[in-house]
């Protein structure tokens, strides 16, 4: 189980406080000084992704670049495209060969990072993951995770899926298998559905990561299983897709149910106009924002402060709350670069 150790609003507040208290001078590349922290290097942080161009890190981005801003670092965004493991393996041997002050890695492969995390370690760079991370039993020695309790996340959708489809046919779609960002989702909708014992039929089909190739994907299986009762998603991509194929087939006026995972643009849309009956925030910003504050204070504190496991959460957005999503731009849903105060 993951520990949940996220910084508390009040935490927050104080870190927000140091800033506005930081000398308005521009900071050097050998040193910098903020609020109440005695000067240090600028240290750099490398985020290794398996998917740097996907939309769906914009606000993870952001929220590195606030937390660089506030604690006076600097970040490298690197890795693969396309989830090709070896590609992302190669940025991180990169990373530890130009001496990065810390590491940041999605985990999305259950033992393809172990040898690079522990030639990190052994250079004295700590290594976190975010977003996706490794099994429990792993021998990966990554010091924290920060980002959603994956398997657990599964359990909570698969039991929203429960109340909404009482029998039948019910699919589950996923871009990449295997991948360890979204399946254990996947298996926490099976298993939750397995152990209702309710008659319900559930499938997995794969969709692919590119976002054409995920909506082709949909509109087959729908055409070839018109049966279907519930159609659901694990990825954002996929998500927003099955709305799309539900606005287009006008499923849910024919009691179809749908739903899936992250905020883009078209899935809030479907969910405001009634084709899609949920989605789920997994709060993206905070796994770029955490994982720069605890390699901050590791580096600060020579390692005494130990990086903790965090657990980003899960929040349902449907038709009740979707509204304040679609009406409110932030860098925190990554709808909006601005920097700007949204509650008064």
């Amino acid at each position: 189980m993951l520990a949940s150790a996220a910084l508390s609003a009040t935490g927050l507040s104080a870190l927000a406080a140091c800033a506005s208290n930081a000398s308005s001078s521009t900071p050097s590349a050998s040193g910098s000084s903020e609020g109440n922290f005695p000067s240090h290097p600028k240290w750099k942080f490398v985020f290794v992704n398996h998917v740097t161009t996907n939309a769906f890190f914009t606000p993870t981005r952001y929220g590195i670049e606030d937390a660089c801003a506030l604690l006076g670092c600097t970040y490298q965004w690197v890795g693969s495209e396309t989830s090709k493991v070896s590609e992302m393996v190669d940025t991180m041997n990169a990373a530890i060969s130009a001496k990065a002050d810390g590491i940041a890695v999605a985990l999305i492969d259950p033992t393809a990072f172990n040898a690079p995390t522990e030639a990190a370690l052994s250079a004295g760079i700590p290594v976190l993951s975010y977003n996706a991370d490794v099994p429990t039993n792993s021998p990966n020695k990554r010091l924290a995770y920060i980002g959603q309790d994956l398997y657990q996340s599964g359990l909570q959708v698969g039991q929203h899926i429960l109340s909404l489809v009482p029998s039948g046919d019910v699919v589950g779609f996923i871009a990449t298998p295997g991948s360890l960002n979204i399946q254990p989702r996947i298996d926490g909708i099976h298993d939750a559905i397995k152990n209702s014992g309710k008659p319900i039929n559930f499938s997995e089909i794969a969709t692919g990561a590119a976002v054409n190739d995920e909506l082709a994907a949909v509109e087959a299986y729908y055409l070839g299983h018109k049966n279907v009762k519930g159609m659901f998603a694990v990825d954002g991509g996929s998500t927003q897709s099955v709305g799309q194929i539900m606005e287009k087939y006008e499923l849910a006026s024919k009691g179809i149910h749908g739903g899936g995972y992250d905020l883009q643009p078209i899935t809030l849309s479907e969910i405001s106009k009634g084709n899609l009956d949920f989605t789920v925030d997994q709060q993206p910003y905070l796994q770029g924002f955490l994982p720069v504050v605890q390699l901050f204070l590791y580096k600060l504190s020579g390692g005494l402060s130990q990086p903790s496991s965090t657990n980003t959460g899960l929040l349902f957005v449907t038709k009740s709350n979707v509204q304040a999503y679609l009406k409110t731009q932030t860098r925190f849903e990554g709808s909006s670069d601005k920097e700007l105060v949204v509650g008064k």
